[in-house]
């Protein structure tokens, strides 16, 4: 999820351990905590884009590493601190508010390796990366629990109720997501589409509208559904694979093609323009929605400027063309106007 949801999630935690030792402390360093194993993106920066993909959410979105930071930090600020909290107050705030970041982050269509070394990638792909309507209800009992006197019960009350609300909008959308997935191959067929295999995502901003992908041999196949309408047949995308390009092009005398079917689910088209190759994340879905069709490419892309057999420079994007974004049109799709 993005930073602000983890800072929320992690001073709750926090909060919720020790907020009537500690008071707001415990809310910031809950915080701190909720936000370290997203550090790793500035490790990422020694790493071409695919590594870096794969690095990311690794060891520091890991039960391990919160196994072995959470007594570290407590044990630095059990030293440090000059109060009398007791070694374990400080080491359940820090070992809770570090594993609910991968847990969170699990929900989400990137997945972490909770389980690292192994290279399992978890995800349940059921709530977009920034969503409002899990994080603003959340921030908004936080906040209020926070301005409540130390002592209080209606602090308790307002910082649990953030954390329940936590709870059962990640479990709606598990749920939501089974019953969309349930019925994706008929929706399809409706298409006259007979996929091989489907996925559904959530689309940005909302578990109320469902990225529905389904492929066969040759292509793959982009539909929406609305769980206030039905689902529309006339608005399914074709997306050529094009996975052979692939084949004619290495990095450095290396093939990356099994990094990218990891990387991607094996979701992913490649499209040549000129001397670049570029890789299509089809996880992320494509543009078509929030642009009222103005611009149809996936959200997320990796591109090799191809120089020579051996390749050249890599690079990844994420869709920075804001000038097409309809919020108006992409609302009343996804409330089925």
């Amino acid at each position: 999820m993005d930073s602000l949801t983890q800072i929320v999630l992690g001073a709750a935690v926090g909060e919720a351990v020790a907020g009537r030792k500690m008071g707001a402390k415990a809310a910031l360093w809950g915080a701190i905590g909720g936000t370290l194993p997203d550090l790793d993106v500035f490790v990422c920066l020694f790493y071409d884009p695919l590594d870096a993909a794969l690095v990311h959410r690794g060891f520091s979105h890991s039960l391990l590493f919160a196994l072995l930071a959470g007594p570290c930090f407590a044990f630095i600020l059990h030293k440090l601190s000059k109060t009398n909290y007791t070694f374990k107050t400080w080491y359940l705030l820090w070992f809770l508010s570090i594993v609910t970041h991968p847990l969170l982050d699990i929900f989400t269509n990137y997945g972490t390796q909770f389980f690292w070394p192994f290279d399992w990638r978890l995800t349940f792909n059921s709530v977009f990366v920034i969503d409002p309507l899990y994080t603003l209800p959340f921030m908004i009992l936080l906040i209020g629990a926070l301005f409540s006197k130390r002592e209080s019960k209606r602090r308790r009350i307002w910082n649990i109720s953030g954390i329940i609300y936590s709870c059962v909008y990640l479990l709606w959308g598990v749920v939501i997501k089974l019953i969309v997935y349930g019925n994706t191959d008929s929706y399809f067929e409706r298409a006259g589409i007979q996929p091989e295999r489907t996925m559904v995502t959530p689309m940005p901003l909302t578990s109320f509208y469902w990225d529905l992908i389904a492929e066969d041999d040759s292509n793959y196949y982009v539909g929406y559904k609305s769980l206030f309408a039905s689902f529309d047949p006339k608005q399914v995308e074709v997306i050529p694979k094009n996975h052979h390009l692939l084949k004619l092009v290495e990095w450095n005398g290396n093939s990356r093609i099994e990094q990218i079917e990891h990387i991607t689910n094996g979701f992913y088209s490649v499209d040549r323009r000129s001397d670049t190759l570029f890789i299509y994340d089809l996880r992320f879905g494509t543009a078509t929605a929030i642009t009222n069709g103005k611009r149809k490419t996936p959200l997320f892309v990796y591109g090799l400027i191809i120089r020579g057999p051996k390749g050249g420079t890599l690079f990844s994007s994420r869709t920075r063309d804001f000038g097409n974004i309809n919020f108006s049109v992409y609302w009343d799709k996804v409330f089925g106007k």
